[in-house]
């Protein structure tokens, strides 16, 4: 934050917090919708183009895998970089390394090579993950009690682009078939350009920084420059226990929710769907994703983070259950992903409030790129499992792999509650 900002951030009063809130929203949902765009229309058929480059199914999850892998590995320097200078700078970097990545793609599709599509699909990764990190810029100014619906609403932004973008796969593939790049590689091409617009964006209109700000405005015992560093807030999430199921809930519900998306083109192709109809379905799950995520704000906010968690559980087996039994019955597997989508996003929402919640403002952006890295890793082992799962066993059998992820989750889930309910009975008999 420059002198300038700090000293305007310092010089805010109470009726002027509410306007910064809706303007830095405004910025982050029009980034949201433009990465959403970007990531979705390569997204869509990433397993396909990895399937035609190395010529072997059973490899055909690498590239979603490596998506996220690169998600992953981004995360802990993007972070550490938020923590130092704010989320634009951050931001800015991922949609950039994002751009790159998609272009890296289409030059690795266009002379065959499958190492190379990997480093790219790595790349293109970044954009994902600015995509998660701007849910947590939301919450930088957000009340407390309205944590969840900051979230939940940027989250929603995805929705327009992330919807879009599948349906524009097939388009995008048709664009570039006279400039020598396979079909599946165009849409690669588009999210290039979307990427850049995106940072652009950020970097222009995201001022004041929401995180420094946040910063600038809080107490100054919690202004400590120590408490802001990566092993800090590994510290604060080993500290709290609600934390701790913070990063278990994001983290089982993206494996789940990536393992089982990746592989439902390729479970779709196996029946005779077309692009146009994998791009439907894809658009579907989307929407489950990204949709409804003010309700499930508003859910989490009302009834708490437990009983969003709770839903989120039940959400995702029945998605398992539906996708799983579907066999050739294209639109049982729609209904699924679709199921699958609202899981997602009612553990997504529920999870990061949870985590902001649970640790100190100082810690929270370290905390949340630990989140981010372990729920990254964790679908990148589920992405590269759910190729090899499918092309020794089924879909089926996946699905039921991603169901049994669950029951951990509960488990710890109702032992935190457990805790809880005990620890508020101790308080109100002192």
């Amino acid at each position: 934050m420059t002198s300038v900002e700090r000293q305007d951030a310092l010089s805010l009063d109470a009726d002027a917090i509410p306007a910064l809130r809706r303007r830095i929203t405004a910025v982050l949902i029009a980034s949201q919708i433009l990465g959403g765009l970007g990531v979705a229309t390569g997204i869509a058929l990433a397993a396909v183009l990895a399937k035609q480059v190395s010529g072997t199914e059973s490899l055909s999850g690498l590239a979603p895998t490596a998506t996220v892998t690169g998600t992953a590995v981004l995360s802990v320097p993007l972070a550490a970089l938020m923590t130092a200078r704010g989320r634009r700078p951050g931001l800015v970097l991922a949609y950039l390394i994002g751009a790159l990545g998609a272009g890296v793609v289409v030059v690795a599709a266009s002379v065959g090579s499958f190492p190379l599509l990997l480093l790219g699909m790595a790349g293109f990764g970044a954009a994902s993950s600015a995509n998660l990190q701007a849910r947590f810029a939301a919450a930088d100014l957000a009340e407390p009690g309205r944590r969840a619906r900051a979230i939940s609403n940027v989250v929603w932004a995805t929705t327009i682009g992330a919807v879009l973008g599948p349906n524009i796969a097939a388009p995008a593939g048709r664009s570039v078939s006279g400039l020598g790049i396979p079909e599946a590689a165009g849409p690669f091409l588009w999210a290039a350009g979307v990427f850049l617009v995106s940072a652009l964006t950020v970097a222009v209109l995201l001022r004041p920084d929401p995180l420094l700000t946040a910063r600038a405005l809080a107490p100054i015992e919690e202004q400590s420059a120590d408490a802001r560093t990566l092993r800090a807030g590994l510290a604060a999430v080993r500290a709290s226990p609600r934390a701790k199921l913070a990063l278990v809930t994001v983290a089982v519900s993206h494996t789940a929710m990536v393992s089982i998306m990746s592989m439902t083109p390729v479970d779709l192709g196996h029946h005779g769907a077309s692009i146009d109809l994998i791009g439907l379905v894809i658009s579907g799950h989307i929407a489950g994703m990204y949709a409804f995520s003010p309700l499930m704000g508003r859910l989490s906010d009302r009834l708490g983070r437990l009983s969003g968690i709770g839903l989120a559980v039940g959400l995702l087996a029945c998605a398992a259950l539906l996708a799983g039994t579907a066999g050739g019955s294209r639109g049982q597997i729609a209904v699924g992903l679709f199921v699958l989508g609202l899981g997602w996003s009612s553990g997504m929402v529920s999870g990061s409030a949870l985590l902001t919640d649970s640790v100190p403002q100082a810690a929270r952006a370290a905390a949340q790129g630990l989140s981010d890295l372990t729920m990254s890793t964790a679908a990148g082992l589920g992405g590269a499992a759910a190729g090899l799962v499918v092309a020794r066993a089924s879909y089926g059998w996946l699905n039921l792999v991603a169901a049994c992820l669950l029951v951990p989750l509960s488990g710890l889930a109702l032992f935190t509650r457990g805790r809880r309910s005990r620890g508020s009975q101790a308080v109100e008999g002192l």
